[in-house]
């Protein structure tokens, strides 16, 4: 179990527009990740170091995008002026969290422009919907080197999050203890004033601390 990303909702001038603003403020260039056709939904991709990255994602009109969570809870998020929309957390096996959350966990992909396919299997975006504080889980599949992170090797890294919302409510999510997937991501916990969730996300670049 491990930090995988963090996903923000483009705001409301689009994913580009949103992308070079954070892209600008880290200091580095951003890539089109490409449509996530079961989802109804595209990405662009920020690498970072520690096998970590940044997806800033938008809701496409697509019939998908209506019926998947992921597409709701991007859409969502963008109709409400866009911004953090959660934190995934990487594990090699679904299994215990399919059980415990009486469902099974759902198929996602992506293709390359040369053909290649970024393949995964995620779950818990139902229990982001209703509480943004808890992460949702996936399990990579297929080729290891197609992971985000290694788009271009990155020094820019992710060092600490502010959550409004409970270490104690994360950990019973996850089953373990919350200090376990995020390592050396620091993490303020703040009591919610309305909706729970990442407030903000700072990363170390070759400028110093950048907070977003």
């Amino acid at each position: 179990m491990r930090m995988d990303h963090v996903s923000y909702a483009c705001e409301r001038d689009g994913l580009l527009a949103t992308t070079e603003r954070i892209s600008a403020a880290l200091g580095v260039d951003a890539v089109r990740g490409g449509v996530h056709p079961r989802f109804g939904t595209r990405n662009m991709i920020i690498p970072l170091a520690d096998h970590k990255y940044l997806e800033v994602v938008e809701v496409l009109d697509h019939p998908a995008s209506d019926k998947a969570p992921f597409g709701q809870a991007v859409r969502a998020r963008s109709a409400a002026g866009g911004g953090w929309m959660g934190w995934c957390v990487a594990v090699d096996d679904l299994s215990p969290f399919e059980q415990r959350l009486g469902r099974a966990a759902v198929p996602g992909n992506r293709k390359f422009p040369d053909g290649r396919e970024l393949v995964w299997s995620q779950i818990g975006i139902l229990g982001l919907i209703a509480d943004p504080q808890v992460p949702y889980l996936l399990r990579w599949e297929g080729d290891p080197a197609l992971h985000p992170s290694l788009v271009y090797p990155s020094d820019v890294k992710m060092s600490s999050l502010t959550i409004a919302g409970s270490a104690e409510r994360v950990t019973e999510w996850l089953g373990e203890p919350v200090e376990k997937p995020l390592e050396d991501v620091a993490v303020q916990w703040m009591a919610p004033h309305g909706t729970p969730g990442i407030m903000s996300v700072t990363f170390e670049t070759a400028n110093g601390a950048v907070t977003i």
